[in-house]
């Protein structure tokens, strides 16, 4: 072993590791499993395969990753799980393997996991997510890029939650959460745009004034969705209306999805 392996670390002779990577006291590592290049894997941390983690990771003390999912319908198929780069994956988080043979559960670029999130079976998580303590994932949960959701809440299975949406802690998310909206409560509702969030990350004067004037018409207006909507269509500028459109066109009319969060009542 290398001096970046501590000496009582377990890992399968088949493990690729490369040989930057750090591996802390206890640790184990099996199987199938491909971990890139500055990558740490903290004390006691469990890592089963198939599962193939970037470059630049850390993943602190405890984390169990790519272990079988937590699914009934699981009959010990090779899926997988996959990690991009620059993650954060704080202690004891899960990461479960998608359910059938050829799945996957999905982790992207730059994202912060802390503490005992649970990311449930062919689970989807873009890039530039934060995902506050103790929030668990039900399986299928898609996160869209840049989304924040707080602590100590639940996520229905099948939800989506939209690119730079905030999800309040302790709410109960159970449909699908609009892009740049704020939900909060138990259930979820919305509660007001996102606007601190899409300041920070760069959306310029015109898309925020588009999206405050979108927000007014689909929760302010009493209108239904769907009479909102078209009204939205006709008014298509930038970027984030047209995604903030299509997200919420599909969300209401394809077969298996959950529905938009509606409005808070006022």
């Amino acid at each position: 072993m290398t001096a970046l392996i501590h000496p009582t670390a377990v890992i399968h002779p088949s493990a690729e590791l490369h040989p930057t990577v750090e591996v802390g006291a206890y640790a184990v590592i099996g199987e199938q499993v491909a971990i890139g290049a500055r990558s740490t894997v903290g004390a006691h941390a469990v890592i089963e395969g198939p599962t193939v983690i970037g470059v630049d990771n850390r993943i602190f003390p405890g984390a169990a990753i790519g272990l079988e999912p937590q699914d009934l319908k699981y009959r010990g198929g090779s899926s997988w799980v996959k990690i991009g780069d620059g993650n954060t994956i704080r202690e004891y988080v899960t990461v479960n393997r998608a359910t059938d043979s050829g799945e996957v559960t999905a982790i992207g670029n730059e994202n912060l996991l802390m503490a005992y999130v649970h990311v449930a079976h062919n689970c989807e998580i873009a890039n530039g997510v934060v995902i506050a303590n103790n929030v668990a994932l039900a399986g299928h949960v898609c996160i869209e890029e840049k989304a924040t959701i707080g602590g100590m809440l639940g996520i229905h299975q099948f939800v989506r939650i939209g690119r730079l949406a905030m999800v309040g802690g302790m709410s109960r998310v159970d449909r699908d959460v609009p892009p740049f909206m704020l939900v909060e409560g138990n259930p979820a509702r919305v509660r007001a745009l996102n606007t601190i969030g899409i300041q920070r990350h760069g959306l310029n004067d015109r898309e925020i004034a588009e999206l405050k004037q979108a927000f007014r018409l689909l929760y302010r207006s009493n209108l239904s969705l769907e009479t909102a909507l078209e009204k939205l269509a006709q008014g298509y500028g930038m970027a984030p209306l047209v995604h903030l459109h299509e997200f919420l066109h599909q969300s209401s009319t394809e077969t298996g999805r959950r529905g938009p969060v509606p409005a808070a009542r006022h």
